[in-house]
This record gives structure tokens, sequence and C-alpha cells, in this order.
């Protein structure tokens, strides 16, 4: 026969281990949730060895972005990101669209037109393949001429030779439908943005309207050689352009961007957002957004421009779906974004 204390403590003993078993049984659910070292490591193993984002031309903010950002991803998540040169948006949209690169950086502006196949580049082609992944920066519209030129205003565009960089970027699709819009003439000439500065410099071109990330790497080295000058749109013109194109936004290029540039000059611009396609995957596309975003100090140390590469911006873009990689990452900052950027 057990003793009374003893068999005491033996159902003691069993309802701390009943307790025990309660517990684990409870808390296997919420471990499931929780990927291990090895389902991370299974999910890394998934990504691809190498991938690709479309950049722009030299001298353009793009293509030194675009190099930053990938960078830093690689530094973090152990990926082989390597960069494209590219024309710019419109080039990086058709190649992330149709997986011949992974990532790209594109204009709003550019984006909705090849969304809903509006723009003249698109023939009337949707292009629906490609989402949102995180924001970047406000492009503004500005020139830059030679001081010798007496060109002051974008009025006194007309007649003139104009570079507006490449063909197939914002830059060159936007200018010459504000030129159409404002009743300007102008001679157009397309090339890379260094090219751009050269032929400036050479006397080929008069004018060197541009838009990108500021400081713009061309217009800061034609000024360090050359007496410049700095301009934008009046306010009448900056009217007109919004009511002609409803996508641009006011922009600010602050005093002193430029050492030649003494005071703040009102334009118009459009937003850039980072770009994936739809089929990357979720996990690869949250570890860029969470590198890029939780890193702003190492991103704006690349370019300054990257001082508006914030979380708080995904507002900047209305109407592209977010990747679902980008999505979980706003929602883990409390960020609660419209049905219509979350639809798949």
């Amino acid at each position: 026969m057990i003793a009374v204390p003893a068999f005491r403590g033996v159902l003691a003993a069993l309802a701390s281990l009943a307790s025990l078993a309660s517990l684990v049984f409870a808390l296997v659910p919420a471990l499931a949730l929780v990927p291990g070292p090895a389902a991370a490591q299974a999910g890394k193993a998934s990504w691809p060895k190498n991938l690709t984002v479309g950049t722009g031309s030299v001298g353009g903010t793009y293509f030194v972005y675009g190099q930053v950002w990938a960078s830093l991803a690689n530094e973090k998540l152990g990926t082989n990101i390597s960069t494209q040169q590219t024309q710019g948006p419109n080039q990086n949209i058709i190649l992330t669209d149709s997986k011949q690169i992974e990532l790209g950086m594109v204009t709003m502006g550019i984006a909705l037109q090849a969304w809903e196949g509006t723009g003249e580049w698109t023939k009337g082609q949707k292009y629906r393949n490609f989402r949102a992944t995180f924001p970047m920066y406000d492009t503004p519209f500005h020139f830059i001429a030679l001081e010798k030129s007496g060109i002051r205003s974008v009025k006194d565009i007309a007649g003139k030779r104009a570079g507006i960089g490449p063909r197939a970027g914002t830059c060159g699709t936007y200018f010459p439908l504000m030129f159409k819009a404002l009743g300007i003439d102008a001679t157009i000439r397309n090339g890379q943005a260094s090219d751009m500065a050269a032929s400036l410099q050479d006397g080929l071109i008069d004018v060197f309207p541009f838009c990108a990330g500021l400081p713009i790497a061309a217009f800061s080295e034609l000024e360090t050689t050359n007496k410049v000058t700095f301009f934008a749109y009046t306010d009448d013109e900056i009217k007109r352009l919004k009511a002609a194109l409803p996508e641009l936004s006011d922009s600010l290029i602050p005093k002193n961007t430029y050492k030649q540039q003494t005071a703040d000059q009102r334009t118009v611009g459009v937003y850039n957002f980072g770009i994936a396609h739809k089929d990357v995957a979720e996990d690869l596309v949250y570890g860029i957004v969470k590198a890029v975003l939780d890193n702003n100090p190492a991103m704006v140390k690349g370019h300054a421009a990257a001082k508006e590469t914030l979380a708080e911006n995904w507002n900047r873009n209305t109407f592209l779906p977010f990747h679902p990689g980008a999505i979980r990452y706003y929602r883990e900052k409390g960020i609660n974004l419209p049905a219509n950027l979350t639809a798949q």
C-alpha cells in the first residue's frame, strides 16, 4: 500500500506533467508560424543565383542609385544582384514585364502609361506583370544651359537644339509632351545624360533639359568647368503642364542644390519606385525592401536623393499594386495599404 504523502506526491507530479503537455500543445500552432533556420535556408536556396536590376544612362541618378541599393541588398541578403544600364523607365518596364530582368526602377508617370497602355511607346499594350516594391525619390524636371547661350527660360528654347536624354527614359518621353503643351518648337536630340552634357559643352546642343534625383551628376559636372544657368518652369507653365499631364505633381529644386544655383526653383516632377516581376519570390522581395528601407543612412551615403527613400512615401503610388513581399514589409510597419494596391 502506498503511503498517503507519497501518493499525493505522485498526483502532484502527474498534474505538473499534464500542465506542461497543455502548454506544449498550445505553443505548437504558434511555433509553426515562425520559420526556423532550416526553413529560412530552404527559402533562400530557391532564390535565383543571379538577379539583374535595370537602371538608366550614365550621368543620370538611376545609374548610381541602382548600384547603391543593389550593393546594399547583396550585403544584407547574400544575393548577387547586378545592374544593367538601360535607357530608363520605359525599357525597365518592358524588360521586367517580360522577365528578361527581375528588378527595375521607374517613374510613376511612365508606369501609369504602361499599366494602361496609353503611352505612345506602349503601342497600346498594357504591361501588367510588374509590381511596386519601395519608394525612391522625386524626379523634378529642370534645365541647364551655358551662360553664354543667353537661354534663361523655357520660352527661350523655341527654335533651339535641346538634348533631353535617352528616348526611352522619363525625360525622353515627357519633355516632347511638355514642349507640345507649351507650344514650344525645339529640335530634339537624344542620348545618354553624359553624352548630352558633353554635347552642351561642345556647342552641339543649346540646352540640356533633364529629370532625375537631385543632384544630377551630369549637371554637377558641367558647372565645375563652365558658367551655367539653371532654370525651371514658371507658375503659369506649371499650371498648363499639370492640366495637360495630370500625373505631374509640384516639385522643388532647393537653392544650392548646385553651386551656381542661388535660389529655389519651383517645377513639376514625378515620383520613382522600385519594381519587380510579380513572380519573384515573396521572401526575396521582402528582404530587398527591408534592406533598402531599414538602412536609409547607408542609402543616403550612396546618393543624396535617397533621403526620400522612406516607407512613409509609399503613398506616392496611387495605382500600381505592390508586390506581396513589399506588402508584408509595410504591414509589419503598421501601414495599411489601400485595397487597390494589394490586389494581385
